[in-house]
């Protein structure tokens, strides 16, 4: 199964280490480095098998590529997983986070980590203690919660723009599903336009601390809504579900948000304007390289996470599927990179 996987990828090369101490597999992919050196996140996560865990890396490696050319950052794709049989606590969480900051180091900067599922600035600040390639520790960037919302922010005007003729969200209903820690800064900017903003999450007391209008998580697909945003796990937008939105824009900051490629096609031939995700929000790695690389002040972060709207104008002006425009992209900014 392992040598299916890796015929399937198209990336530059995996690691793989088992951890005896733990039980726990560590992956590391990088996808690209023809931008420059490979960045992403880093997600703990119980799997089904380890198998899921390298396959979950392999596919999540792929996105940042694409991410990071859509973003214009001089930055190649990569992600990390670690495969763990229960999450880990204390002394035992730390000593796999050293362990794997010895793994990332030994890549040379090959690959620079970050947070993902499971991963916080405080797990960060341990994996630093063994490796200098590591963005979004506590005294790093900061929370890129902040600007995943910001860039979602201005990807959703500019979908509204194309849609409607106005990037104003006024008296728009969105639907946030996911009130997490981008999923809330984001409903605050849509309260702050005067969208009408409605809420789902699986926790009800988190969902209506936002003070939006809760939507009970059966309904989601269901409800009437301008923009129907996807802010929390990914995978939710198949077959099944796609023929239940009664939305006119999806756009969101979750990852994976498609449950397989075909369905960037049943979007458009629905009429439902999609944003790819990996476009949209890619605020978390801006705010990121920008900060911490090149030393951007708020002015500058602000500019280039807003900027995201003007990459999805572009996107939709060429017309046809988004996800396939987005795609076509960043394989041109790939290419000019190789042929320059």
């Amino acid at each position: 199964m392992f040598e299916e996987l890796f015929e399937r990828w198209d990336g530059e090369e995996a690691v793989v280490r088992y951890d005896h101490e733990s039980g726990a597999w560590m992956f590391v992919c990088v996808h690209s480095t023809v931008l420059g050196p490979a960045g992403g996140g880093t997600r703990m996560r119980v799997y089904p098998s380890p198998l899921d865990g390298l396959a979950d890396a392999m596919r999540l490696s792929r996105a940042m590529t694409v991410k990071m050319a859509g973003a214009n950052l001089e930055r190649g794709g990569g992600k990390a997983v670690l495969a763990v049989p229960e999450l880990p606590t204390g002394e035992p969480r730390r000593a796999l986070l050293r362990r794997y900051g010895d793994l990332v180091a030994s890549l040379g900067g090959t690959y620079r980590t970050a947070g993902d599922m499971n991963i916080s600035p405080a797990d960060l600040d341990v994996v630093k203690e063994r490796c200098e390639w590591v963005y979004g520790t506590t005294g790093g960037g900061g929370n890129s919660a902040r600007g995943t919302a910001i860039a979602v922010h201005a990807g959703l005007q500019a979908s509204a723009e194309h849609v409607f003729g106005s990037p104003d969200l006024r008296g728009r209903t969105v639907l946030v599903q996911g009130a997490g820690a981008v999923g809330a800064d984001l409903i605050g900017l849509l309260q702050a336009d005067g969208a009408n903003v409605l809420v789902s999450d699986v926790d009800d007391e988190r969902a209506r601390a936002t003070g939006a209008a809760v939507v009970p998580p059966d309904d989601v697909y269901d409800a009437e809504c301008d923009v129907y945003a996807p802010c929390a796990i990914g995978g939710t937008l198949n077959a099944d579900t796609i023929q239940r939105l009664r939305c006119r824009i999806v756009g969101g900051s979750a990852n994976n948000q498609l449950a397989e490629p075909e369905d960037a096609h049943r979007l458009h031939e629905r009429g439902i304007l999609y944003a790819p995700d990996f476009i949209i929000n890619a605020g978390g790695v801006i705010q990121l390289v920008g900060l911490e690389d090149r030393g951007w002040d708020e002015d500058e972060l602000q500019r280039n996470l807003r900027a995201v709207g003007d990459t999805l104008r572009e996107i939709y002006a060429r017309g046809g599927d988004p996800a396939e425009a987005a795609e076509a992209l960043a394989a041109e900014r790939i290419a000019a990179k190789r042929l320059g």
